[in-house]
């Protein structure tokens, strides 16, 4: 999705104003303000939302917005991309083979609240709740999401985006790591995420799911 040059330009002076940019992570959560009159106010201009999302330029990065912060990834390397074709190989062969739902993979959007805007590397919605998948994302909380670790989304996924996806409902989270050839895998019980024992083969969806973690590496 895009909405040109000059309108991109226009939306970011609008709204973003002047940005800071620490890391992989633009923030437009505080910006400070002062006049001749006054010290220097500290403000926090309104939350990214959708709007917003949708005029991020296309060009290479992953763009998201969590908690209505604007944060950027590079392309994923072709170790991150080898682990998702593999594991979602076996979520496809068992999930639309099977007829329990659609496997989506990157890029796609997936719209928690009206600032929480992200994209998975992997993502389940079963059938019982195919009515968040829309044309243009999926509005609502997924059955299973997943992220691949990479150098620099390590922190991301395995704080921020966890608590993320634990506060807007995903009912299951595993984080897969390639370098030490394991998934961490997140169970929605309460409202809270409960580790599940380490076990090969992952077993989700009550049962219906079964993934080797043999095959991923």
């Amino acid at each position: 999705m895009g909405c040109g040059a000059e309108a991109l330009r226009l939306r970011k002076d609008a709204v973003l104003g002047p940005v800071r940019r620490t890391g992989f992570v633009a923030s437009s959560r505080s910006i400070s303000m002062a006049t001749d009159a006054s010290p220097s106010i500290r403000t926090a201009p309104p939350k990214l939302g959708y709007l917003e999302y949708c005029c991020f330029p296309d060009d290479g990065w992953r763009h998201e917005i969590v908690d209505g912060d604007h944060v950027m990834t590079p392309a994923p390397s072709t170790t991150h991309q080898t682990v998702s074709k593999r594991l979602q190989y076996q979520l496809y062969s068992q999930v639309e083979l099977g007829g329990l739902g659609l496997v989506f993979n990157a890029p796609v959007d997936v719209q928690l609240t009206d600032h929480d805007i992200v994209q998975p590397d992997l993502v389940v919605v079963l059938k019982d709740r195919a009515k968040l998948i829309t044309d243009a994302n999926i509005d609502g909380p997924p059955d299973l999401v997943v992220e691949i670790l990479s150098p620099l989304t390590l922190v991301a996924d395995t704080a921020r985006k966890k608590q993320l996806y634990e506060r807007t409902g995903v009912g299951e989270y595993w984080v897969a790591d390639p370098d030490n050839r394991r998934v961490d895998q997140f169970r929605l019980v309460d409202g809270r995420y409960e580790a599940v024992p380490p076990a090969d083969p992952l077993i989700a969806c009550g049962g219906g799911l079964r993934v080797r973690l043999a095959d991923l590496w």
